[in-house]
């Protein structure tokens, strides 16, 4: 029995040196896991340090960011403003634009319809007048027209009226214009006004233009350029009443 004992004695006591190398071996192992994550977190902190000195140098010209903001806020405001009122102008400088046209026209049309009952000796049309058809709602831009009045009733006079009709509502339109628009700026030129144009027309146009000269006679600046082949329309004109310089002009001279 007694040596039964001593046997397990021997066995339940551990030999020191086994019990050193697996302590080294372990404290080795933590060692080197120590010493890896160390390596993986000195990687990790150098790139971090990398990227922070990367942002300190993005960041650097951004050191008066407050106040460059501030700056560019003030300019953005005061162009919001500008913006805002040119916008202002231009819409009141259109109103005033539809508004000049509106009235010219009107200017136009009421010296137009006067030198066509003046002018004309037809009786199949009472007056003409320029429509200005809109191409769209507070546009300037517009379709141009030539409407005649018969009997109350406008028509397109295109492709309604004969060659001389239509040679006499130019002539008068030119005039009309001109008596609008060009106050300041006199010089009416007329090439052949009388083709196409019978006898009576011929002779009134004659004397509108005669008005037209009478009414201008203390205007300085007007001159009327007449160029024709009737020696008889430049009498009816008053050639020798309102002109200062006729020139005749032949074949070779």
């Amino acid at each position: 029995n007694n040596n039964n004992n001593n046997n397990n004695n021997n066995n339940n006591i551990t030999d020191p040196s086994l019990l050193l190398r697996e302590a080294v071996t372990s404290l080795t192992k933590d060692i080197s896991e120590i010493s890896a994550r160390q390596n993986v977190l000195r990687g990790t902190l150098l790139s971090n340090q990398q990227a922070a000195s990367r942002a300190a140098a993005a960041l650097a010209p951004l050191h008066d960011a407050d106040a460059v903001f501030k700056r560019q806020l003030i300019s953005c405001k005061a162009l919001e403003m500008v913006v805002s009122d040119l916008e202002n102008y231009a819409h009141a400088l259109e109103k005033a634009l539809l508004a000049f046209h509106t009235r010219r026209m009107a200017e136009v049309n009421r010296s137009l319809k006067e030198l066509w009952q003046q002018t004309y000796r037809g009786s199949d049309i009472d007056f003409i007048q320029i429509r200005a058809d809109a191409e769209g709602p507070g546009t300037r831009s517009y379709n141009y027209r030539v409407v005649m009045y018969c009997n109350g009733a406008e028509l397109e006079m295109r492709g309604r009226c004969s060659a001389g009709q239509r040679v006499l509502a130019c002539l008068l339109i030119r005039l009309a214009l001109a008596e609008t628009f060009c106050i300041e700026c006199g010089v009416l030129a007329l090439d052949e006004p009388t083709t196409n144009l019978d006898a009576a027309n011929t002779e009134s146009l004659a004397e509108a233009l005669a008005a037209l000269m009478k009414s201008r006679a203390r205007q300085a600046n007007f001159q009327l350029v007449l160029i024709t082949h009737d020696e008889r329309f430049g009498r009816l004109v008053g050639a020798r009443e309102h002109v200062d310089t006729i020139w005749r002009v032949r074949k070779g001279r």
